[in-house]
């Protein structure tokens, strides 16, 4: 007695139109390498990369910093294996904090953010790239830019008749600024008893052998492109 033939699996049903994938389609490949730089940030394109040393595709560009503001250095990188980051201003390295912050912004841009900006934020920054098979670095300059101001006014001053005055200013501004001094609302015209001189931080008014007509009211002044700002002091001579 013969066996009964097995009975057929039914065929499966053919999907409807719309609803087939292709994986070679290029716009389903472009949308999986999408999905992978969402996931998981710099690390997320690691199949895609042919190991090596890292590169410098976008280098770093100077940027101008305006005091109590924030500024950000980027870079664009090429590494695979993912690269240690490190960033320096003048050679000393910054750690990543309130005051400098590490971004990866996407898998192949680093950035550096200088908060609370001020003065001694000026200087050279660098960033230093490596990972097992090498490393690369560049660099780029902050400028900052701090209106003019006076942080410590002269003081009122008695002095006899004779002796020699000195009226000191702490000052402050980038660019440098403008210095001037009045006495009574006009300009000092000065000569080799009655001058002044300008530090970076510091202005002197120097009055050599002083007279009763050189009492009066004493004004110091700064100005740049950002900014002015003024102190006065009274000085009796007698």
């Amino acid at each position: 007695m013969s066996k009964a033939a097995p009975a057929k699996k039914p065929a499966a049903a053919a999907p409807p139109p719309g609803c087939t994938l292709d994986i070679n389609d290029p716009q389903v490949q472009k949308a999986a390498i999408r999905i992978q730089a969402s996931y998981r940030g710099h690390r997320s394109r690691k199949e895609l990369r042919e190991k090596g040393p890292p590169r410098v595709l976008e280098p770093l560009k100077d940027v101008v910093l305006i005091e109590g503001s924030a500024a950000k250095l980027t870079c664009r990188i090429s590494a695979f294996p993912d690269p240690f980051i490190r960033w320096s201003k003048d050679g000393k390295e910054l750690r990543d904090g309130p005051k400098y912050r590490y971004v990866f912004e996407d898998p192949d841009v680093v950035a550096l953010v200088v908060r609370d900006g001020e003065l001694a934020d000026l200087g050279q920054y660098s960033i230093n790239v490596t990972n097992p098979f090498g490393q690369c670095s560049d660099s780029a300059r902050i400028l900052v830019e701090v209106p003019a101001k006076i942080q410590k006014g002269p003081d009122n001053t008695k002095a006899r008749k004779g002796a020699t005055v000195t009226l000191t200013a702490e000052i402050m501004g980038e660019p440098a600024p403008d210095v001037g001094w009045t006495k009574d609302g006009e300009d000092i015209e000065e000569d080799d008893r009655v001058f002044f001189e300008i530090g970076s931080t510091t202005t002197t008014l120097t009055i050599r052998r002083a007279t009763p007509e050189d009492s009066g009211k004493y004004e110091v002044y700064v100005e740049n492109s950002l900014g002015m700002d003024q102190s006065f002091a009274r000085v009796d001579v007698a």
